[in-house]
């Protein structure tokens, strides 16, 4: 990975190549001090997929067998005639390094992983409105690999290889509860054997490994993220509308680190606001005005290279932190470094929430806002009544990356996006929240049964904070787990101090 953790000045690039693309032959890098993606990362996928296809499902994978992926295709929004920026289809994006739209992709299951990248046959009025038809020997030397082809000669290639079974995903999201559309190619089932049930699981888990050079372009992301959301905390002021404090975190991580993408809708929630889990969307749109003792919830993660990150900060608009909103952040951050210090391979994720839960918990009953033993506060639940989301999910191309609930996991709990057991490799985000949610805390105290956990008159004090959330991104290590958004400011008295700077 050239320029750890940002490239310094031109490096290897071919300079007239990237004049013209932010792709030079085997990388992709956006010039200055951008990172320099050796796009081998993406052959080393290919053949880490093979390799676990073959070492798990040996007998049943017969000689000339192939995957196919087919990526994302270009789409008019709505009935007019605007393209919206496209996105590659995240499976495609891992094995191929590509975001072409409209291709499809081959990989044999062979030692070799030979891999064939399948481009469409674009018009000649194309280079007119879009810009210059690249040639298969373009493609095939950026991307690395075996062979590049047109879409319509895929089916003939098949055919002249003899292929014997073709390999495709068929399988649910876990996150979204989404179906993944199988490669629809025109002739495919009617010419060979097709088996949709093998992949799914296999390509599903190596995402969730991370290699050490996927680490490093997430790595990119948060740092990228943790400069723009520390820029954000210096220019905050009272009186800022929550769309400006957006504004600056994407201005922030386009100009200095050239992520023109973010991996999700910006959160940017002053005030009561930071009570809505979700704010931001086109329904709450980042804005309200930031009030004299509002309380800041800023969930934003920038995208590099399809990669993200996925980082949230809280602190008072005014950068001095009064009593109620210390308690809470507090606990919070309890919860978090209790997290942390526990994490580490061989751990369930499940005992991992149990835990920030119970910080929660035991910091609400110190302040009084809570009464009661700790053992019954959560046999009745009202860890999610303050606490109402998972402790985290897996992160890497996806926000909420895939493989939440395959292999070793136990069965799904409500609200946790996966209940596997550590593995080194993972990346994984830590979360911890409290929020004082008006329907959740109507519905306790409604509730005989909850609301005599509760001390409505210290609870009152509180209600006007919203939420805080703390969220980190982390890699589990061979002995522990790396927080890679550690440069951020987190104590109460570290916020206090750079935004009162």
């Amino acid at each position: 990975m050239s320029g750890h953790p940002r490239n310094e000045g031109k490096g290897d690039c071919c300079e007239q190549t990237h004049l013209d693309s932010q792709y030079s032959p085997g990388y992709y890098w956006l010039g200055n001090n951008t990172l320099k993606v050796p796009l081998v990362l993406h052959k080393e996928n290919r053949q880490r997929l093979v390799s676990q296809m073959l070492s798990k499902h040996k007998d049943q994978i017969k000689e000339n067998s192939f995957i196919l992926l087919e990526g994302g295709k270009s789409t008019m929004q709505y009935d007019t005639d605007h393209e919206p920026l496209f996105k590659q289809e995240r499976y495609f994006f891992w094995t191929f390094g590509s975001d072409i739209p409209d291709c499809f992709g081959i990989v044999g299951l062979d030692e070799q992983a030979t891999s064939i990248l399948c481009i469409p046959k674009l018009p000649a009025e194309y280079a007119t409105w879009m810009g210059e038809i690249r040639s298969k020997e373009y493609y095939k030397s950026i991307f690395l690999v075996d062979q590049v082809l047109y879409v319509d000669e895929l089916l003939e290639y098949l055919k002249s290889k003899n292929a014997s079974t073709i390999y495709t995903i068929l399988g649910t999201n876990t996150d979204s509860g989404s179906t993944f559309v199988e490669p629809q190619y025109p002739g495919l089932r009617e010419s060979f054997n097709v088996n949709n049930t093998l992949l799914f699981p296999e390509i599903a888990e190596c995402r969730v490994i991370k290699s050490p050079k996927e680490v490093e372009v997430i790595r990119y992301c948060v740092d990228a993220s943790v400069s723009a959301h520390k820029h954000v905390m210096r220019k905050i002021k009272v009186g800022m509308k929550e769309y400006q404090c957006e504004s600056e975190f994407l201005h922030h991580v386009y100009n200095e680190w050239g992520c023109r993408n973010v991996g999700y809708t910006c959160i940017c929630a002053a005030n009561k606001n930071s009570a809505v889990l979700h704010y931001g969307h086109a329904g709450e749109p980042n804005s309200a005005t930031v009030s004299e003792n509002g309380f800041c919830l800023f969930d934003m993660g920038a995208e590099y290279h399809s990669y993200t990150a996925d980082i949230t900060c809280s602190f008072p608009s005014t950068g001095k932190f009064n009593p109620e909103q210390r308690v809470v952040y507090q606990a919070v951050l309890d919860a978090s470094v209790a997290v942390m210090e526990a994490m580490r391979p061989g751990v369930s994720w499940v005992d991992m929430h149990k835990l920030a839960e119970r910080c929660i918990l035991v910091a609400l009953t110190k302040a009084g806002i809570l009464v009661g033993d700790i053992q019954d506060l959560i046999a009745n639940k009202i860890g999610s009544v303050f606490f109402p989301h998972g402790l985290g999910h897996f992160l890497g191309l996806d926000t909420h990356d895939v493989g939440g609930y395959l292999g070793d996991c136990q069965p799904k709990v409500h609200s946790l996006r996966t209940t596997r057991t550590l593995k080194a490799g993972m990346v994984i985000t830590s979360e911890p929240g409290c929020y004082f949610i008006k329907h959740l805390l109507t519905q306790a105290l409604a509730n005989p049964e909850t609301a005599k956990f509760f001390n409505v008159a210290e609870l009152e004090k509180y209600r006007n904070i919203g939420g805080v959330r703390i969220e980190d991104d982390i890699l589990v290590t061979e002995n522990g787990c790396e927080n890679l958004s550690k440069n951020l400011p987190r104590t109460i008295d570290e916020i206090e101090a750079f935004m009162l700077k």
